[in-house]
């Protein structure tokens, strides 16, 4: 069954935007009578009928009924700093997927892109887009939230320490493995309900930027012997996150 995003907002007077009007029913050709699934990006999932429209203005739909999923154990945030071209696409896509709540782009000292006020917001604007593609592929029903570029050290001035579990992947010796950080929710201990994980630029963090990161109460994670490019440092800690943090969801 084909997979339609329509907001929160919309679900009193069901009907897909323009864009998700055009794919399903000039993409798709789909019609009259034809069921797809929808979601809210918050949580909600449900199965619609799409209703005749003479006028095709759009595609109205009339819910047949639908269901709450739950957010997932552990509320997960990708601060990511932005590489060059279009990595921070894939990087975007493959942390939807593998269930970050949050993705929030960095513009560190060693970023090799930069963006005045008009610029972030464009690349907002994709990033968002890209994340609503991934998350009508994977099944998604939570949308992350991506924020807009920013300096770490406004990031850090305006987070504080509002995570339970605070990472930074690094390639200084003073770095640890994942799993040994994870001890400390070893049971009978509770394990964290949000993490935080920075990865840096091409070149990694700078000394200072670590620093900041570690004052900030991050703590350094190697991602073993073998320097990583950007978006697969980023996939690897998202993947090993999930696996730790997302994987206690039962089914049934």
């Amino acid at each position: 069954m084909h997979r339609f995003f329509l907001p929160p907002g919309a679900w009193a007077e069901p009907a897909l935007s323009a864009d998700e009007s055009h794919h399903a029913l000039s993409v798709l050709r789909l019609g009259a009578g034809d069921r797809v699934a929808v979601f809210d990006g918050r949580g909600t999932e449900g199965t619609a009928e799409i209703l005749p429209d003479p006028n095709r203005r759009g595609a109205r739909l009339r819910v047949i009924h639908s269901a709450k999923t739950p957010p997932l154990p552990c509320r997960i945030t990708l601060a990511q700093a932005v590489p060059k071209g279009k990595n921070m696409d894939l990087i975007v896509q493959k942390a939807t997927e593998l269930g970050a709540a949050e993705i929030a782009p960095l513009l560190s000292e060693r970023t090799a892109v930069s963006y005045d006020a008009s610029d972030a917001a464009a690349k907002q604007s994709r990033w968002h887009a890209t994340v609503l593609e991934a998350a009508k592929q994977c099944g998604q029903n939570w949308l992350p939230e991506v924020g807009r570029p920013m300096a770490p050290k406004d990031f850090f001035a305006g987070r504080g320490r509002s995570f339970d579990l605070m990472l930074v992947a690094s390639l200084q010796p003073d770095a640890w493995h994942l799993r040994d950080w994870l001890a400390d929710w070893e049971p009978p201990a509770a394990p964290p309900r949000s993490a935080l994980v920075l990865v840096g630029p091409e070149g990694d963090f700078t000394p200072a930027e670590l620093g900041l990161a570690k004052a900030a109460g991050c703590r350094p994670i190697t991602l073993g012997p073998i320097v990583l490019r950007v978006e697969t440092a980023a996939i690897y800690c998202m993947s090993i996150l999930a696996y730790e943090l997302l994987g206690r969801v039962k089914k049934g």
